[in-house]
């Protein structure tokens, strides 16, 4: 069978730009820049990006590019003989599977608040009023769980249109509309009066204003930030690369995603810290900041009802445009693995997804008991820590190392893929960088990561 492909680099770099675009962005680094002194935590965010993301996103797309495949099959195609990178295959097709268990039911919960505040649901709510609403949300098992149903089945009938019809299509639309809405909305909120001291919280480094963990604290979550943003080790990105011709060089493909990607992350903030500030409201709420603060801010805010509606809607783009960039790496390895149809593979892996979705809606209600990683978190904490904490950071290792290592494909290999075409190359000088400092950094937070989710339960 014929490998599919883009049918526009435009194309190409929204929808990579739309998976790596998500929740991420746009819930957790605003409140992530909030509890870690605003500006200071930016500038180090972004040296990070640079410096870990955009190194690790070119090799994984020129994986992608070389093999033409899925992450199941893409490392025994360009592995040596008699070699077993291909071992960690079936764990990143896994990540993909458990990302979509507890990100189709929070996608859910955008589109549900992009409903009521459409309906007028939360005018004229008290502050108290407003954490009832959201809490009642999660206590309702059988209407969350019909919006994560029709998140899944919304995400699979637009995949079973094909790469060019369906996903690459929509997706397109779906990311202008995206970027258009967020800078509507971030015009508004730094036009508020008052709004100005956000501006400066957000964007003015200054070390008096670093969170509890100090310095430390503050560069280690600066570098989990940047090196989640991107969906990197479960082959998300590699599937795009697969779809790609050799026109252009892949290290300014990965410097345009992560430029579109940060764009939105720090679009987001410039919504939501004038805002806050403008009416007198903490940065530093968590994740609480996105159901609970925020709608508050939008009820004291002249027309409020008409933008929470476009905030969520916001929201609500950039959820969907990770679930269908997901799911299509979902379909491709299923495809790849069994030979089956576009349309099977939507049928089973809809079926699938579903089934397997619902230990995230029931965490928060009939199963609200289980406390798997300690007193305050659920099924979702569970699933995400898998994901994020375990499998992002040690299928980035093994790319890195899969593209550098002489027992791998090798580092001449990766830079000869790299850098067919046009636009940036990867330099020869990277190299060493690449073979020692950025392993050891990965591996960082690999551990940090694993201490600071396991200590409470150990």
């Amino acid at each position: 069978m014929e490998r599919e492909r883009f049918g526009s680099r435009l194309g190409f770099l929204l929808l990579s730009a739309g998976c790596a675009i998500g929740i991420g962005n746009v819930w957790r680094f605003p409140y992530v820049v909030g509890q870690n002194g605003g500006g200071i935590f930016v500038v180090f965010y972004l040296v990070f990006l640079v410096i870990v993301g955009v190194p690790i996103l070119t090799m994984e797309l020129a994986v992608g590019r070389a093999s033409k495949k899925s992450i199941i099959r893409e490392f025994e195609t360009l592995e040596p003989a008699g070699t077993k990178w291909h071992w960690y295959s079936p764990l990143g097709m896994l990540g993909n599977y458990v990302l979509m268990m507890f990100y189709t039911t929070v996608a859910g919960w955008m589109l549900a608040y992009f409903q009521k505040f459409a309906a007028g649901d939360f005018e004229g709510l008290s502050p108290d009023a407003v954490k009832a609403a959201f809490d009642q949300m999660l206590a309702e098992p059988l209407p969350m769980a019909a919006w994560m149903v029709f998140v899944v089945v919304l995400g699979f009938v637009i995949c079973a249109q094909g790469l060019q019809k369906g996903v690459e299509r929509i997706s397109k639309w779906m990311m202008l509309a995206l970027l258009l809405l967020i800078l509507i909305l971030a015009v508004r909120s730094v036009t508020l009066p008052g709004g100005e001291e956000g501006l400066a919280f957000y964007l003015l480094p200054d070390a008096g204003r670093l969170g509890e963990d100090g310095l430390l604290g503050t560069v280690v979550e600066a570098m989990k930030q940047a090196f989640f943003t991107l969906s990197l080790g479960i082959g998300a990105m590699a599937i795009f690369g697969s779809y790609l011709d050799r026109d252009h060089r892949l290290m300014g493909e990965a410097v345009s995603i992560a430029a579109l990607d940060t764009f939105v992350a720090v679009t987001a903030g410039l919504i939501i810290f004038p805002a806050c500030f403008a009416f007198g409201i903490n940065p530093n709420s968590g994740p609480e900041l996105i159901f609970i603060t925020l709608p508050n801010v939008f009820n004291n805010m002249a027309a409020g009802r008409l933008w929470g509606a476009l905030f969520f809607l916001f929201m609500s783009f950039a959820a969907l445009s990770t679930v269908l960039a997901v799911f299509e790496n979902i379909l491709s390895c299923t495809m790849d693995l069994t030979g089956i149809s576009r349309t099977k593979a939507c049928l089973i892996n809809g079926a699938l997804i579903i089934l397997l979705s619902l230990p995230c809606v029931l965490g928060y209600n009939l199963w609200s008991d289980f406390r798997p990683l300690g007193p305050k978190t659920r099924v979702l904490d569970l699933e995400d820590f898998v994901v994020s904490t375990v499998l992002l950071p040690l299928g980035s290792l093994i790319y890195l190392l899969f593209c550098t290592h002489r027992l791998g494909w090798g580092f001449r290999a990766c830079q000869k893929e790299a850098n067919q075409g046009k636009g940036l190359a990867m330099p020869s000088w990277l190299r060493g960088y690449l073979t020692w400092v950025l392993p050891f950094l990965v591996l960082i937070v690999l551990l940090l990561g694993l201490y600071s989710s396991l200590s409470p339960v150990l």
